[in-house]
């Protein structure tokens, strides 16, 4: 049996700027236990959920994902899949994806982004508010925790946390987005220790990575080219990313490194003919 594991947690619309000045012990074990490094989306790519969590997810660009907003029309994820997807269908892997934001996960705006796991998730919000994202972000990381904890064989998981990004785009970026965040951290605490706990889990190897999609104007908002928006992160920790001592330099990251990071991870060779623009973490 294959010990290695992956789990991606995504975390939309968290700005970087605002993380030392917040309680969130849960990302910061990570960060110690790895790194966290900025990502600066490049100047191709709207500074929308859409094309960056493509990205994200499948380990190429807008050039060649073809995902160009929050609709998914026109997209060649055919092509260029999600990991979850390529790793079930192609590698023999078992995957797991779960979040409630609908084109990630069903057959809407041009969905969805997950095309093919292994085993999928959908808990959608009751309404588009920021309290009813909350609840369903409690539901998603409920249901990670309990398939993530069961000791089911999923080689890679991605979970899928929103409530952030909406809190900004209805409240904008004051105490009721930083507490979502916050919130959001507890949620990812929840789910690391359902993998603590996993039966045999001493005898896994775990490689945990959280991202974030972009940032946000002051007032809530993205898509545009300001430093707040462009400015994304990414915090990783398991066998291979050693702590980063303080005051090191991180190699820069890029969105497109984290789906290249998943199969290197699980000691998957990339085969040439999938084009990938990322390339695994440098330790």
């Amino acid at each position: 049996m294959d010990n290695r594991h992956v789990l991606v947690v995504g975390i939309d619309g968290v700005r970087l700027d605002l993380l030392p000045e917040l309680d969130t012990p849960h990302l910061d074990e990570v960060a110690r236990a790895g790194f966290l490094a900025p990502v600066a989306i490049d100047d191709a790519t709207p500074t929308m959920s859409g094309p960056c969590w493509t990205t994200v997810v499948t380990g190429v660009g807008v050039a060649k994902h073809g995902v160009w907003g929050n609709r998914l029309d026109g997209n060649r994820l055919d092509v260029f899949p999600d990991f979850t997807t390529r790793l079930a269908l192609e590698c023999g892997r078992r995957t797991f994806a779960v979040g409630g934001w609908a084109p990630l996960f069903l057959a809407r705006q041009g969905g969805p982004l997950f095309t093919a796991p292994s085993r999928l998730g959908f808990i959608a919000p009751r309404e588009d508010t920021p309290a009813a994202w909350e609840e369903a972000d409690e539901a998603v990381a409920a249901e990670a925790a309990r398939v993530l904890g069961s000791g089911e064989e999923l080689h890679a998981s991605f979970v899928y946390l929103g409530a952030v990004d909406e809190t900004a785009h209805f409240l904008g970026c004051g105490q009721e987005y930083r507490r979502s965040i916050e919130t959001a951290d507890r949620r990812l605490g929840r789910i690391v220790e359902a993998v603590r706990e996993r039966p045999g889990r001493a005898g896994e190897r775990w490689t945990v990575i959280v991202v974030t999609d972009h940032g946000h104007r002051e007032e809530g908002g993205h898509g545009g080219r300001s430093e707040r928006e462009r400015t994304a992160w990414v915090a990783a920790c398991g066998p291979g990313l050693p702590a980063v001592p303080a005051g090191a330099t991180v190699p820069a990251v890029r969105h497109a490194d984290v789906a290249a990071h998943v199969y290197a991870a699980l000691g998957i060779v990339q085969d040439p003919h999938w084009t990938l623009d990322g390339a695994a973490f440098t330790a």
